[in-house]
């Protein structure tokens, strides 16, 4: 499962935030798992990768929800901390919302 502030969960809705950042001391997910996302619904992970924080750029916070990568990297500090655990590891995680399914109708 992964939890968002209320504020993402339209744009995750809408295929506007596809990644989140996270921090973590060791990878939890992987490529190609389903998640869940209270809210919003299923969502199937696209990729892992591990990155530098530092080295996060404008192109790369834009699929996460915000302008600059500068903004993207004070969301991260507000949320770990400033400074940041020297024994996590940052991940980028790209995904993608699920197609909700009609219910099945019971054979008549």
């Amino acid at each position: 499962m992964l939890l968002f502030k209320k504020r993402f969960l339209e744009a995750i809705r809408r295929g506007q935030k596809t990644q989140t950042i996270r921090l973590w001391k060791r990878r939890f997910m992987r490529a190609g798992q389903r998640s869940y996302i209270p809210g919003v619904g299923h969502i199937r992970i696209l990729s892992i990768d591990e990155v530098r924080l530092e080295d996060l750029t404008d192109a790369d916070a834009v699929p996460d929800g915000f302008a600059t990568a500068e903004e993207l990297r004070a969301e991260i500090a507000q949320l770990y901390g400033n400074p940041l655990p020297p024994d996590y590891h940052a991940y980028r995680i790209t995904f993608q919302l699920e197609p909700k399914h009609p219910p099945e109708e019971a054979p008549s």
